[in-house]
C-alpha cells in the first residue's frame, strides 16, 4: 500500500540556497529509487523559515529501503549539519486501514 512520508525542517535563511540545493539532490536521487512516485518541497505561508517535504512511494518498504541507503545519507548528513540537528520523519499510509 502507497505511503506518504513527511519531513518537516526549520532552514535558516541565511542557509536556504545552501539547503535548497540539496533538497534537489536529494529528490534527483530519489527519483531513481525502486518504489518513488514523486515529492514536492513546500515553504510555510506563516513561518517563512519551515519547509515541508512530502515524498510518495508504492510500499513502506520502498522508502525504508531509500532512507537506509548510502547515497541518501550521504546528502542527508550534509543536511543535518547545515541545519544543526537530525532529521525526523513520518510516514502515512494512503486511505484509511484497520491495523
Amino acid at each position: 500500500m502507497s505511503v506518504k512520508v513527511f519531513i518537516t525542517r526549520k532552514v535558516p535563511e541565511d542557509k536556504a540556497k545552501e539547503v535548497l540545493t540539496l533538497f534537489k539532490e536529494m529528490r534527483s536521487l530519489a527519483a531513481g529509487q525502486t518504489g518513488y512516485i514523486t515529492g514536492e518541497t513546500l515553504k510555510s505561508t506563516d513561518r517563512p523559515d519551515v519547509y515541508l517535504v512530502i515524498s510518495t512511494w508504492d510500499a513502506a518498504e520502498d522508502w525504508e529501503t531509500w532512507l537506509k541507503s548510502q547515497k541518501r545519507q550521504q546528502v542527508q548528513d550534509k543536511i543535518d549539519a547545515l541545519l544543526g540537528g537530525r532529521t525526523a520523519y513520518e510516514m502515512f499510509y494512503y486511505g484509511l486501514r484497520e491495523h
